[in-house]
């Protein structure tokens, strides 16, 4: 008896999700996609930048209810990591750069999310 109730909340529990969970519609949601530079340093190694490659056709995508470009700075070690506001358009140019490295080793990756759904396909 105890097996059949099991089997049966079970059942009652899946088929309520499955009238739940809906996905959004295609007009609601955008699909991105994302490039990223990283690089690594030593101790004291001085300041570094790198590019994150920009798609062709592609624009920068808004973090989501927002204005503000979707983007990531993961970084390791005792450094200081940003977005370069100087060598960074957010249209054609995206600059990552970090201060020097005070901790054994540094490792960094800027990561940028686009928005390629205008491209002709």
């Amino acid at each position: 008896m105890k097996r059949y109730s099991f089997m049966a909340l079970m059942l009652i529990g899946l088929w309520s999700l499955s009238t739940t969970a809906q996905a959004q519609p295609l007009s609601e949601s955008t699909a991105t996609t994302e490039q990223v530079c990283s690089f690594g340093m030593a101790k004291g190694e001085a300041s570094q930048s790198c590019q994150v490659p920009f798609p062709t056709g592609c624009l920068v995508a808004n973090i989501p209810g927002t204005d503000k470009p979707w983007t990531t700075v993961s970084k390791g070690g005792k450094t200081f990591c940003r977005f370069d506001e100087k060598a960074t358009d957010w249209k054609t140019k995206i600059t990552g750069s970090c201060s020097r490295c005070k901790s054994d080793h540094c490792s960094v990756q800027f990561i940028v999310r686009y928005d390629c759904s205008q491209q002709s396909h």
